[in-house]
C-alpha cells in the first residue's frame, strides 16, 4: 500500500539549490514517475493504470492537452502525466471523519500541497453558516439547497458557472445547457486565465479561434519557433514531436526568457539512444528574450522579409498567397517598414546578430510552425503580440500549408473542448439559435462575466451563487486577497471536486463540495458502462474510458450531478431530458451532433481508433471565416513592458513538480530546486546590483502606474541565468502579485507574465505556504 498522506504541513521556505539541468526526461523522470505513482496507487495499481492512458479504449490523461500518436506506445504518458494519474488514482481518502477532525480554519492554514496529498473526496459535504466545519449531507439535501438558493436569486445572472478544462466533452455540454436554461451567460472558464488572448487574436485574423496544425504539420516542418512556452515541464510528449521533427531535418528556434532543459537536450526514453545515450539535441538558436519583447521581435522579422523581397528576393514572401487569400497587407507591410533596430533590441534584450540569424533560417524554410503558451498570452499587449505572429506567417503563405500554421498549445486536457461544447461566456448568435432550435428554449444573448469580472462581480455583491466544475478557482485566479474576500461576500459557493484544495477553505456563507468521478474510474449509469469525449489541442475528438471502481459508492459522474441539479432546478418547466441523458450518454452525444458543426455523426466517428478532427476552415481549405472573407494582417503599436531602474519584470510559471495549481511535490528537478517552492530566479548581475547574494530572502512587492502595490513576502533568492532585467517565481504563490484589474486589453486575461516588481530585503520564513 501506499504511504500515508503527510501528517504535518512541511516547511516550504527553505529550498536547496543545485545547478540547472541541461536536459530533459531519461531515466530520472522514468524513477521519478515511478517513484510518485506507486507513493500514491502500490505497485500493482501503477502497472494496470498507467498502461491505460491515452491508449485506444484507455482513458485520457487528466493532464494536458498533448494529442495522442496515430499508434500510441505501449507506455504513452510522461513523468507528469504519471503524477496526474496517481494524484487521481490514489488510494488515499478524504472522508467524512477527515472533515470533524479538521476544522475549515485549520485547513486555511494548510499548503495547497497538503490539501492535494490528503487523497479523494468520497461524500458531499455542507458548511453551514456559522459552522466551524464540514459536515456529510446527501445529494438530496444538496441538490435542494442549490435549488435553494438559485431560485431566490433577484435575476440569473446573480449566479456564476465556472469551469476547468477537464470536464468532458458531454458535461460541458449539460453545464452550459443548465446555465443557459437557467437564463444566464455567466460561464467562465480557466481559458480565461490563460489563452483567451490566442482564441481573440487567431478569430480576427484567420477565423478560428484554434491552432491550425495537426501532429504531422509538425513532423513536416522545416522550421518550428517554440515561443514562451516550456514544453520539458508542461507538455513533455510535445519533446518526442520535436524530436521527431528535427530527425525529419526541421530546425527549431526557441524564443523565451529562461533557458529551459527540455528544450536543450532532450532524453526519449522509449529509444536507446535517450534512455542510454546522449539523447536528441533540439534548440538550434536560443533567442533569450527580455519578458514582453515577442511583438517587438516579430515585428522587426516581418520588416526584414520585407526587405529582402524589396532587395529581389522574389520567394521571400508568398505573394501569390497574399493576393489571393488576405486582407490588410499594404497597411500591415506600410508600419512594419517603420519598425526601428533600436527600439527592438531594448523591447527584446537580444543582440541584432541573433535576430539576422533568425531571418536567415526563416528564409530558407518554405514550411513554419509557431507554438506558443502563457509566455505570450498573459501581458497587457497579448492579442497584438499573437496577431503580430500570425502577420509573420501570413507573409510566407504558412497557413493552410502541410508542415506550417499556428500553433497555440493548450494546458488542461479538454479546455479546448469545453470551449467548443459552448463553455464561453460571449456565445455567437449562431450557437444560441442553435440551442434553441434543439431545445425549444430561447437562450439570453447578452454576455456573461469573464473570470476577471466574475470576482468583480462577487466582490461588488452583484453575484450571490458561486458553482465551479471542477478546479481550484481560488488559487488560480489574480489578487488573491481580493479573490478570496470577493469569495466570502457569496451566499453560496458550490465546488464539484475530485480532491481537496485551497478553494474548499474559502467559503461563501454557505459551501458545498460535490464529488466526482476521475478520468481513471468507470462510470456506470442506468444504460450501462459509458464512456466520455475530450477534444485535444489539435483538434482531435477522441473517446475515454475509465476502468477503476470509483474512489467512493457516492461518487456521481459529473454528467449526472449536473443532470440531478438541473432537474431539482428548473423543475417542469424545462423540456429538456435531463434523466434520459444521465442514463445513457449517447443521447447528449446525438444531440451535441445536431448543434455544434463538425460533430455531425458523433457517436460512430469517435468510436473508431483516434477519434476525428474537426474541421479547420484555414488549415483545410484556406478558407478564412472571418468579417473580410480573407486571412487578415493587423496593425498594432510595437509595445513592451518597461522596468524603472532598480525593478525587474517578473513572470509567474510553474515548478516541474506541479500543474497548474496541483503541486505534487517540492522539487524543481530541471532547474536545480529542491524542498521548497518560495524562490526567486534572478540574473547574478541584477541580483548584485540590487545587493542580494545567492541564498538571501526578499519580499517581491509588484508595482502599478495607479500607484496600486501588492507584496508577497520572503522568496529565496537563486541566482539563475535568466535575461537581464527578468526574474521568475511559481504561481500560486505569486499570484497575489497581480492586481485584478491589470488584465490583457481585448481578452481581459491577467498579465501574470510582466510583473514591475521590487525586490526588498527580508529575514528567511520559517512558515508555510
Amino acid at each position: 500500500m501506499p504511504a500515508k498522506p503527510p501528517a504535518g504541513d512541511p516547511v516550504q521556505d527553505a529550498p536547496t539549490v543545485g545547478e540547472p539541468k541541461h536536459s530533459a526526461v531519461g531515466l530520472p523522470a522514468i524513477g521519478q514517475a515511478l517513484r510518485t505513482a506507486q507513493r500514491q496507487m502500490g505497485v500493482r495499481r501503477t502497472a494496470l493504470t498507467l498502461l491505460r492512458v491515452n491508449q485506444h479504449g484507455g482513458f485520457d490523461c487528466p493532464g494536458c492537452a498533448w494529442p495522442e500518436p496515430d499508434k500510441p506506445h505501449a507506455a504513452e504518458f510522461c513523468e507528469n502525466g504519471a503524477k496526474a494519474v496517481a494524484e487521481e488514482a490514489t488510494v488515499r481518502r478524504v472522508t467524512p471523519e477527515f472533515f470533524a477532525a479538521h476544522p475549515v480554519a485549520e485547513l486555511a492554514e494548510r499548503s495547497g500541497y497538503w490539501l492535494g496529498q490528503q487523497g479523494r473526496l468520497t461524500h458531499p459535504m455542507y458548511l453551514a453558516e456559522g459552522a466551524d466545519g464540514y459536515r456529510p449531507i446527501s445529494w438530496d439535501q444538496a441538490f435542494d439547497l442549490v435549488a435553494e438558493e438559485l431560485r431566490a436569486l433577484g435575476t440569473p445572472d446573480e449566479a456564476v458557472f465556472y469551469t476547468s478544462g477537464r470536464t468532458s466533452n458531454e458535461a460541458a455540454f449539460l453545464y452550459q445547457l443548465f446555465a443557459r436554461e437557467f437564463g444566464t451567460n455567466n460561464l467562465p472558464d480557466c481559458s480565461n486565465m490563460c489563452h483567451e488572448s490566442s482564441g481573440f487574436a487567431l478569430t480576427e485574423t484567420l477565423g478560428v479561434g484554434k491552432g491550425s496544425v495537426s501532429l504531422e504539420d509538425l513532423h513536416r516542418a522545416d522550421l518550428i519557433i517554440v515561443a514562451g512556452q516550456n514544453p520539458g515541464t508542461n507538455h513533455p510528449r510535445m519533446l518526442s514531436a520535436l524530436e521527431k521533427a528535427k530527425a525529419g531535418g526541421a530546425r527549431i528556434v526557441t524564443v523565451n526568457p529562461l533557458p529551459e532543459a527540455g528544450l536543450e537536450r532532450f532524453r526519449n526514453p522509449q529509444t536507446p539512444r535517450g534512455l542510454a545515450g546522449p539523447g536528441t539535441a533540439l534548440t538550434d538558436l536560443f533567442l533569450q528574450i527580455r519578458l514582453g519583447g515577442d511583438q517587438a521581435l516579430f515585428r522587426m522579422l516581418n520588416k526584414l522579409i520585407l526587405a529582402r523581397h524589396a532587395d529581389g528576393d522574389a520567394a521571400a514572401i508568398d505573394t501569390a498567397f497574399i493576393d489571393e487569400h488576405t486582407h490588410g497587407f499594404e497597411a500591415f507591410a506600410k508600419e512594419a517598414d517603420e519598425a526601428d533596430w533600436a527600439e527592438t533590441l531594448r523591447a527584446t534584450g537580444l543582440d541584432r546578430a541573433d535576430i539576422e540569424r533568425a531571418l536567415e533560417l526563416v528564409l530558407d524554410s518554405r514550411s513554419i510552425v509557431v507554438c506558443w503558451a502563457m509566455g505570450l498570452t498573459q501581458h497587457k499587449h497579448s492579442v497584438p503580440t499573437i496577431r503580430e505572429v500570425v502577420n509573420f506567417l501570413l507573409l510566407r503563405g504558412n497557413v493552410g500549408r502541410p508542415g506550417a500554421g499556428v500553433c497555440p498549445v493548450r494546458g488542461h486536457s479538454n479546455v479546448q473542448g469545453d470551449r467548443t461544447m459552448g463553455i464561453v461566456e460571449r456565445p455567437t448568435p449562431t450557437f444560441l439559435a442553435a440551442i434553441e432550435r434543439e431545445f425549444g428554449f430561447t437562450p439570453p444573448a447578452a454576455h456573461g462575466l469573464d473570470v476577471v469580472d466574475s470576482i468583480r462581480a462577487l466582490r461588488d455583491g452583484r453575484v450571490r451563487v458561486f458553482f465551479a466544475m471542477g478546479g481550484n478557482f481560488v488559487a488560480a485566479s489574480p489578487d488573491t486577497q481580493v479573490t478570496e474576500d470577493a469569495m466570502r461576500r457569496a451566499r453560496l459557493t458550490v465546488h464539484v471536486s475530485t480532491k481537496l484544495n485551497r478553494s474548499h477553505c474559502v467559503t461563501g456563507a454557505r459551501a458545498l463540495i460535490l464529488p466526482t468521478l476521475g478520468r481513471t474510474e468507470r462510470d456506470t449509469q442506468a444504460a450501462g458502462d459509458q464512456f466520455v469525449t475530450v477534444e485535444d489541442s489539435m483538434g482531435i475528438v477522441h473517446t475515454s474510458r475509465g476502468r477503476l471502481r470509483p474512489a467512493g459508492d457516492a461518487l456521481l459522474s459529473e454528467p449526472a450531478i449536473v443532470c440531478r441539479l438541473a432537474r431539482r432546478v428548473l423543475g417542469e418547466r424545462s423540456a429538456t431530458p435531463w434523466e434520459e441523458f444521465e442514463a445513457d450518454y449517447r443521447l447528449i452525444r446525438d444531440r451535441v451532433s445536431r448543434v455544434i458543426p463538425g460533430f455531425e455523426d458523433f457517436e460512430a466517428r469517435v468510436a473508431r481508433p483516434g477519434g476525428f478532427a474537426l474541421p479547420h476552415g484555414p488549415r483545410d481549405e484556406r478558407r478564412f471565416p472571418t468579417a473580410t472573407g480573407r486571412a487578415n494582417f493587423t496593425t498594432a503599436p510595437v509595445e513592451h513592458p518597461v522596468a524603472p531602474e532598480g525593478r525587474l519584470l517578473l513572470q509567474t510559471l510553474r515548478s516541474h513538480d506541479q500543474y497548474n495549481t496541483t503541486i505534487y511535490g517540492l522539487d524543481d528537478r530541471y532547474r536545480g530546486i529542491a524542498k521548497g517552492r518560495r524562490v526567486v530566479l534572478v540574473h547574478p548581475e541584477d541580483a548584485t546590483a540590487l545587493g542580494l547574494a545567492d541564498g538571501d530572502y526578499a519580499d517581491l512587492t509588484s508595482e502599478w502606474t495607479d500607484g496600486t502595490e501588492r507584496t508577497a513576502p520572503g522568496f529565496r533568492v537563486v541566482h539563475y541565468p535568466t535575461a537581464r532585467g527578468c526574474a521568475a517565481a511559481y504561481y500560486p504563490e505569486t499570484n497575489v502579485l497581480v492586481p485584478l484589474d491589470s488584465t490583457a486589453d481585448v481578452s481581459n486575461t491577467p498579465t501574470s507574465k510582466s510583473l514591475v516588481v521590487r525586490l526588498t530585503p527580508a529575514a528567511r520564513r520559517t512558515g508555510t505556504t
